[in-house]
């Protein structure tokens, strides 16, 4: 319940307590705090078991916390059934990067030297030229009304 609570904020809500509460009525606070959490326990517990008991033996494997949204889709995705799981291990996302990281720089040492022979052979292979910068004149007018 309180696992991301570290050992500074735990000792000053203590001090904090002593100082409210006073070194006399702390144990009393203390003790009237746990029993009511532990009532709030019993009742959630006794609640769930109801709710249990009313839905029947068809749905006796049913758990509450598969009612969060994020536990549901991961119980039902790291199921066996869907064989996600042989999916996502074949999939090396730094082997396809790397992979493109490498041909792309292969094209960047064979691509300039090659067009720079032969201009005619680059413009027949379909081969398009993503290094030359668009000149002023390709850009379309600006219409301020119709903005």
């Amino acid at each position: 319940m309180f696992n991301d609570i570290g050992p500074l904020e735990l000792l000053t809500i203590i001090v904090l307590a002593v100082l409210v509460f006073g070194p006399d009525k702390l144990p009393k606070v203390i003790q009237d705090v746990m029993r009511t959490i532990r009532k709030i326990r019993e009742f959630s517990e006794s609640a769930k078991a109801d709710i249990r008991q009313e839905l029947g033996p068809e749905f006796k494997d049913f758990e509450f916390e598969d009612l969060n949204p994020k536990t549901f889709i991961r119980k039902h995705l790291d199921s066996e059934d869907l064989g996600l799981k042989e999916i996502r291990n074949g999939f090396d996302l730094k082997k396809e990067m790397a992979e493109v990281t490498e041909a792309v720089q292969s094209y960047d040492t064979d691509g300039p030297s090659s067009s720079s022979t032969s201009s005619s052979s680059s413009s027949s292979g379909g081969r398009i030229d993503m290094t030359k910068k668009p000149e002023e004149d390709d850009r379309p007018p600006f219409d301020a009304d119709a903005t």
